[in-house]
Parts: C-alpha cells; sequence; structure tokens
C-alpha cells in the first residue's frame, strides 16, 4: 500500500509543541483490519449518522462513535441525537492502540483511551476547524487515516485563523497532538478522491479520533 520510489520520503514531523504527524505508522495488514472493524462499526444499532449542529447545520463527514457517544457539544453512553441505542462499547485492541500510538509519538499514557470519533468523509465532505474540548482528561488525542489522502489544517489554540500547517495524510498516518497543543483548533478543508490504496478497496476517507474521556465509569464527573 505504500507509494514506492517517492522522490523525497516523508518524514515524521512536528506540527507545534506536542504535536507530529507520522507517516505510515499504520502496517497495510493493520489498515485492513481497522477497515474491517469500521465496516462492523458503522451498521446500526448506533450505526454511522449525520450529525447535526445546534444552529441547525449539518456536518457533511458522518460519524459513529464507540465509548461515548459525542454529540455537539457533549458525551452520553446513548445516541442521543439519533436512533436512542447504547453506544457501541470501545474494543480493548482500539484501546491499546491508541496507547501505542501516543507513546511512539512521544505522550505518556496514564489511562486507557475510552473514546473512538469514526467520521467517514466522502469526495465533497469537510470538516472545519475546531478544538477537541469536551472531554474532562488533558490526555493526547489519537488520529488515525485509512483510504483517500485528506488535507489536515493543523492551527494553534487562539483562533480559528492562521497561523496554521497544511498537512496530507495518507492511508495508515497518524497524527497525535497534547500537551501544549491538545487544544490547538484543526479541520479537514478537503479530501483528494481516487487516492485510497486500491488494497483497500474503500472509495472515501475515514479518520478514527481516539481520545480519553475523564469521565467516571457511570456517568460524567
Amino acid at each position: 500500500m505504500a507509494v514506492l520510489n517517492e522522490l523525497f520520503p516523508r518524514n515524521r514531523t512536528a506540527l507545534g509543541p506536542g504535536a507530529v504527524h507520522v507517516p505510515d505508522w499504520l502496517a497495510p495488514e493493520a489498515q485492513l483490519r481497522l477497515l474491517q472493524a469500521c465496516r462492523e462499526w458503522a451498521g446500526p444499532p448506533a450505526g454511522l449518522r449525520l450529525v447535526r449542529t445546534p444552529g441547525g447545520g449539518v456536518m457533511t463527514a458522518r460519524q459513529v462513535c464507540l465509548g461515548w457517544h459525542w454529540y455537539p457539544y457533549g458525551y452520553a453512553r446513548t445516541v442521543v441525537d439519533g436512533d436512542g441505542a447504547p453506544v457501541k462499547p470501545m474494543p480493548p485492541w482500539l484501546a491499546e492502540l491508541g496507547g501505542r500510538a501516543a507513546e511512539a509519538a512521544g505522550h505518556d499514557v496514564d489511562d486507557p483511551y475510552d473514546i473512538a470519533l469514526v467520521n467517514f468523509y466522502d469526495a465533497d465532505a469537510r470538516m472545519g476547524m475546531h478544538r477537541d474540548s469536551d472531554e474532562k482528561s488533558d490526555a493526547a488525542v489519537v488520529s488515525l487515516s485509512l483510504g483517500d489522502t485528506g488535507v489536515f489544517r493543523f492551527g494553534n489554540t487562539r483562533t480559528r485563523a492562521k497561523p496554521y500547517t497544511d498537512v496530507e495524510l495518507r492511508s495508515g498516518d497518524l497524527v497525535v497532538f497534547g500537551g501544549a497543543s491538545r487544544l490547538a483548533y484543526h479541520g479537514v478543508p478537503r479530501v483528494l478522491p481516487g487516492t485510497a490504496p486500491p488494497e483497500l478497496g474503500l472509495t472515501g476517507r475515514l479518520n478514527i479520533t481516539l481520545r480519553v474521556s475523564g469521565f467516571s465509569e457511570h456517568g460524567r464527573g
């Protein structure tokens, strides 16, 4: 699945203090396993849904959640803005993958990753600049990419505007941001259709974002 004979090899790159892009972190076999799991999670109940904002807008990327269900702007144990079903559990192997990813990027892992947000982008989907700020934990956010290349815009902690850095995230790439960059604004201004590795059999882009909630076992707080 790797692109062969590139003129300039892609190297690990710092996007900010505590933020790093690690190209090709997921091996092809791991990408296939994660993709198959995403397809299972996408099915009902508590499956892939459109996310509606309080102002009446609709996000163009569709989403399914594991562990805790995210909705604008909070968390619940059921799909309160969808079919009302209990959220699907966070698989231990995915939590462990999140911990390994965070450590690979130089972050300590004190608590297990217990939230996964799986976003599916078709060719026209976008994600506006936002911060991941609904968790109580300040543990690093882990982001894994599958399928089509996405342009990832990583900004600053003060404003949605510049300065920011655009980086292309290919299938298997890892981004981790924590520490001083934990609340940095970030988004996806575009997806590059037709760039997914053929072996995946995926049209579109999947982003799997892993977080540590900091919530109690049975409720928030």
